[in-house]
């Protein structure tokens, strides 16, 4: 039942609402330096899609905890060697990397993102 919520129509607008509230200048300060938007592909679709995410930054590692992981699919695409990501707008810019997604024992799932070198 809860994958029906997380991937409803209201769902979908609100990430695009966010998704499009990261783009203006200046927001950055009021949303904080902990949310960015990721850009990847899908790996069946081959489309780009993009989605807002909460984000920890320690150098060129970025760790993003994967909130109710099994109502969502995006982080899938990281599962076993992982593949590219482009995290939008980190610390003023793009940045872009390879992910790889983890579960623990628990069920909690993180993606870890190790940064390009600029």
């Amino acid at each position: 039942m809860a994958r029906g919520i997380f991937n409803s129509p209201v769902v979908r607008w609100f990430n695009a609402a966010a998704v499009g509230l990261t783009r203006l200048p200046g927001l950055d300060r009021l949303i904080g330096h902990g949310v960015v938007v990721i850009r990847y592909t899908g790996r069946r679709s081959g489309r780009t899609f993009e989605t807002p995410v909460s984000v920890r930054r320690d150098g060129t590692q970025v760790t993003i905890n994967v909130m109710t992981p099994d109502s969502k699919n995006w982080w899938r695409n990281f599962l076993g060697a992982g593949g590219p990501i482009t995290l939008v707008n980190l610390d003023g810019k793009d940045h872009t990397g390879h992910a790889v997604a983890h579960r623990d024992g628990q069920g909690k799932v993180a993606v870890t993102v190790r940064l390009d070198e600029p």
